[in-house]
């Protein structure tokens, strides 16, 4: 019991000492060029990446694609996630009844 009250105030300072404190999860953003950038890279050169209509819409899609997948989270909550299975199945129910909870 002791210990449970001390890990939870362990974990409210360390929240509060967060530079996330109270955003803890937002979506990553890219865009475009950052994909571009990324392939470039990789490659080590740009002329392998031809630079067409085509092209900068695959990127723009895989961009959106990417945005909508992914969220960046303070390393806290996803501490608490990982050892919380509890805690993460509550989570996704509450996000799976949004617009039922919002009725």
């Amino acid at each position: 019991m002791t210990d449970d009250i001390l890990n939870e105030a362990s974990n409210i300072a360390q929240c509060r000492e967060c530079p996330w404190y109270k955003s803890c999860a937002m979506p990553m953003r890219f865009s475009p060029g950052d994909i571009q950038r990324q392939l470039e890279s990789q490659q080590g050169t740009t002329s392998g990446i031809p630079d067409d209509a085509i092209m900068q819409g695959m990127m723009a899609n895989m961009a959106q694609a990417v945005q909508n997948s992914m969220v960046e989270a303070c390393p806290v909550f996803i501490q608490r996630l990982r050892t919380s299975p509890k805690l993460a199945e509550r989570i996704k129910r509450i996000m799976q009844n949004w617009s039922d909870d919002n009725a």
